[in-house]
């Protein structure tokens, strides 16, 4: 079984700056690990193939220490990693990040499932997963709390997968090829073997930039970018509520007489 995990270098810390003049953030000098939903991807895909055989190759775009996070996905487990970084991918918003990581993935070709955490801590969006889906025109599963079965000697090839709701889980079959978003109920990632951060350590890391990808410049960075911060603000403090003191049914009264001035 042929898997493809997607994931994410984002920074440690809330303490984060913005670019003034182009409203992203400032990643460079600022302590960064993988997404925390994407360890939980990682891991899926290592047991799937550990249970079924194949490999796991990685892929990220970003700067040149997003080749850390790979380092440490092979230290994970992981067969292969593919670094996507050029100049041209700097600012791309979810739209423009999922075409990217489509792209490569089309260029990989041979895979049977693409797996990615339900969504990134510094962006919160959970839309990069289902736009790769949707560059790619193949079916998706988001919030995928258990794998139940997969059917590799059916034809076609399916999942059944459970998919977390707000009230309960649902039961989705998928043909394969098909592309997962995980949540954290979904396993328990391990931690890195010695002999993994050695192997991580030595490992060569192909970088592809938009070259290899081929992909028209005004789709990609911020001019391919749709969506556009216009405005990035802290919220104003929350004003104090009132306490209301000694008898409870006079205090009760009081708080109705407060709502009705309200209302």
């Amino acid at each position: 079984m042929k898997i493809i995990v997607c994931i994410k270098q984002v920074p440690d810390t809330t303490d984060v700056k913005i670019n003034p003049e182009t409203n992203t953030l400032i990643r460079e000098g600022v302590a960064s690990i993988i997404n925390p939903f994407d360890m939980y991807a990682i891991e899926e895909g290592v047991r799937l193939r550990d249970r079924f055989g194949g490999e796991v190759t990685v892929i990220t775009m970003g700067p040149p220490q997003a080749q850390e996070a790979l380092r440490e996905a092979i230290a994970l487990g992981a067969d292969k990693a593919i670094h996507l970084s050029d100049r041209l991918f700097a600012g791309s918003d979810t739209w423009a990040t999922s075409l990217i990581l489509s792209k490569a993935i089309d260029k990989i070709k041979d895979f049977d499932l693409v797996i990615c955490g339900k969504q990134a801590s510094d962006g919160d969006t959970a839309q990069v997963g289902p736009g790769i889906a949707a560059h790619l025109n193949m079916p998706q599963a988001t919030y995928v709390r258990r794998i139940d079965t997969i059917h590799l000697d059916s034809n076609p090839q399916v999942m059944v997968v459970e998919r977390l709701l707000e009230e309960g889980y649902e039961l989705l079959e998928l043909e394969l090829p098909a592309l997962i978003t995980v949540v954290k109920e979904i396993n328990e990632p391990r931690m890195p073997s010695l002999r993994g951060k050695m192997n991580a350590r030595k490992f060569q890391i192909p970088v592809w930039n938009n070259s290899d990808l081929n992909i028209e410049s005004n789709q990609i960075g911020l001019e391919g970018s749709p969506t556009r911060v216009v405005k990035i603000f802290t919220p104003p403090a929350k004003q104090g509520g009132k306490i209301f003191d000694g008898d409870p049914a006079e205090s009760v009264k009081q708080l109705v007489e407060e709502i009705k001035d309200i209302l």
